[in-house]
Order: C-alpha cells, then structure tokens, then sequence
C-alpha cells in the first residue's frame, strides 16, 4: 500500500512568486502526483495564509499558521535556550500539534522537510524516511554575513552560523537524504558534514518554459529613455539589498560615463528603506512591485545579477536566461549554473568587470542578443522543472511503478 507524506514547508508554498516558494511550490507538485500529501508551514499574514490554489483541495490536510512572533521575542529565546534564531523564530505548538496529530493518525512514512527551519518538528521517534531539503548551506551565509560585518550583529552573525551549523549536521544524520539546490552547495556540505555523496545530493533549480516563453507578453520599461539595466528580486532581502547598493554606487557611475542616458531599473517587491534612497541616484530607478516581472525582463537590454554574498541558484539569473537576455553575474551568483562564461552569460570578478562587461554588451547589440538567444537554449534543453526533479521520488522511496500508478 502506498503510504503518505508530510511536507514541512517554512512558508506556503504557493503562489509561486519568490525564489524559495518557487522551488517548494514544484517540489510540492511533484510529490503529490506521488501520493496524499499533508502540509504544515507558515504564512507571513492573514492575507498570505487565505491565498487560494487551484491544487489545494487534493491535498490529504493542510494547515497554515501566521508566524507574527516579534524578533525581538525570537532572540530572547535563542538566547535562553542556546539555539539559533533561526529555530525559535519558527517555534509554534499549532505545527507541533498538528505533526503529532498527522504522524497518530494516517500512514505517513515519508516526511520532507523544505528549509532547515522546520526541520525541528520531525519526531524524535519517527521511524520512516526523512528527506531534508536545505537547498542552501545557511550556515555558510550567516558566517559571510559575519565576516563582512562589525560590533553586535557581526557577533549575532557568528553565534548564527556556529549554531545553525551544529543543528545542520544533527538534522543532515538523521535524514536519509539531504538535497541542496547545486552541487557547490552539495558539495560544501558534505565537507562540512562529513556524509557521503550517497546521502547529500544536489536537486536543482527549474523553470517554468512555457510561462517564461511569454509568447503574449508585450515588453515593459522605462519610457522614451536610454538602455536599460536590470535587476530583479525580493527587494528586503539582505543580498539582493547590498547587491543594488554596490551596483548603483560603484558599477553606474562606470556606465554612464559612457551611456549618459542608461538607467538601471530595480524591480521587485517590498523595496527596503536603503534600497528607496537609491532612486535618482546615478540613473537609478526603483520600481518596486510590478503585475508581470516577464515584461520587465523582456525591456532590458541587459539584466544584472551583481550578488556579493550568494548561495545556490539565482532563479533570477535562470528566469533572465530563459527569456534569452544577456545577463551579467558576479562569480557566486553564477555558481551553480550549468552555463559557459562567455557563451551563455558573461561573469564579472569584481566591480570593475561589472561596469566593463556591461558597457561591451550596450556598445554591440548583436553580441547581446547572441548571448542571450544561446542561453535560451540551453535553460529549454536543460532546466525544465520535469528534468530537474526526475529523481525526487524514488529519493522519498516511490518506486516507478508507483508513480506510474499514482499518476493513473
């Protein structure tokens, strides 16, 4: 008999519209074309926890509950208990009740786990599979944000990154299976860990072709002005923040020594304070939030990706190439591309290769639509969703044969 799963997920996995609900909301799809799937995770709000989705109702049960939990409230935990942030920030007795409830009451004996956070409410005594999705080393990235940083937060940081660390490796030998979304973050992890490739796999990123072929999507910009440079992301996001920083400040000035009337247009959702100050500054515009992120990817005649602290896949850098533009990289916002410097994207080193490569790809349209129409090519022949979770279900113990069936 086929048995069940219970997927814990660190935020509802749909819509899919930000880069970690992208990957849950497919690996998610994927796992109830399997078999019943349960789901416990978090929501943001009372708005975020009432978005429907055409898929819920297969579900076996669901619950979603608000995490409002002050930060303030979270470190004072942490504190006390001697754990990361990271953990007591997603502390809830409704999920852990729910868990309970689920593991009593049906035959689960599968459980995946999207994001170390919720990794703590696997039962103690759970005797079935336990599939870890990481998809990054977070603890790597606290260390970075430690390492760049000073004073208070540069010791948070570091408390963060030791701790979280501990509780990875705790977590990565108590499941059968731990997945990072690229084979350098696998890799590091099974430095790291000390498991073999047996147990720690990379699962990559994918994309939705069909939607990013945006066949009637009609081109968005910035009107009757010079060319321009694109940045896309969650714009509250620490990286994405420092990223458009650094590239507003020190890359722009470059450019448009050399195109005057070049703007560089920051897209995405819930732009912080830091980020709004950058508007008018060195052909800076923050746009914020827009209906359909395809039009904007479609305007620009080249899209940057100038990441100084990154882990894993940058959908934003997949998103860009599958609508065959030119994009522009810094090295750790690459990483893990299955992509040729040079034939499919252009990888800058530093600020200065910023500036150079960009001001290359304005000077020569057609080398910019080269780039851009082979990296098209490659993201449809190699990054469909279907491709890259081919192996998920047999790692969470489905057999073709019950797929096959569940699918019928």
């Amino acid at each position: 008999m086929m048995g069940e799963i219970l997927f814990l997920a660190h935020r509802v996995p749909w819509p899919p519209n930000r880069g970690d609900k992208i990957r849950s909301h497919h690996f998610l799809q994927k796992l109830m074309d399997c078999a019943p799937v349960h789901v416990a995770c978090f929501a943001d709000d009372e708005q975020e926890r009432q978005i429907g989705w055409d898929r819920k109702a297969e579900l076996a049960s669901c619950e979603i509950v608000v995490r409002n939990k002050p930060r303030w409230r979270a470190g004072i935990e942490a504190l006390v208990s001697g754990k990361p942030v990271s953990l007591t920030s997603f502390e809830n007795s409704e999920i852990n009740a729910y868990v309970a409830r689920v593991i009593a009451t049906r035959p689960v004996d599968c459980i995946f786990v999207f994001s170390g956070q919720m990794a703590q409410y696997i039962p103690p005594d759970f005797d079935g599979r336990v599939v870890m999705d990481f998809a990054d080393v977070d603890s790597a990235k606290f260390e970075s944000y430690a390492g760049e940083g000073f004073g208070p937060m540069a010791w948070i940081n570091r408390r963060e990154g030791r701790l979280l660390s501990a509780f990875e490796k705790d977590v990565a030998a108590r499941a059968d299976h731990s997945l990072f979304v690229s084979e350098a973050e696998a890799a590091l992890f099974r430095q790291r860990s000390g498991l073999s490739a047996g147990r720690v796999k990379a699962v990559g990123n994918g994309i939705d072709l069909e939607f990013y072929a945006a066949r009637d999507v009609h081109p968005e910009g910035l009107k009757g002005e010079g060319p321009m440079i694109l940045f896309t992301g969650q714009m509250d996001y620490q990286p994405n923040v420092q990223a458009v920083q650094s590239f507003s400040m020190e890359v722009m000035p470059e450019i448009l020594a050399r195109f005057p009337s070049a703007r560089f247009a920051i897209v995405g959702r819930a732009p912080s304070e830091k980020v709004r100050q950058l508007d008018g500054q060195h052909g800076t515009v923050v746009v914020g939030a827009v209906d359909d992120i395809r039009s904007w990817i479609m305007a620009a005649d080249v899209v940057v990706a100038p990441l100084r602290i990154a882990r894993g896949i940058q959908n934003k850098v997949l998103e860009a190439m599958a609508m065959a533009r030119p994009v522009v990289a810094s090295t750790c916002a690459a990483e893990g591309i299955n992509a040729i410097n040079g034939e499919h994207f252009l990888i800058a080193e530093s600020v200065e290769d910023e500036a150079q490569l960009v001001r290359d790809l304005l000077a020569d349209p057609e080398r910019a639509r080269r780039l851009g129409e082979q990296a098209g090519i490659l993201i449809q022949a190699q990054y469909s969703w279907e491709t890259q979770l081919a192996s998920l279900p047999a790692l969470c113990g489905f057999s073709a044969a019950v797929v096959a069936e569940a699918a019928a």
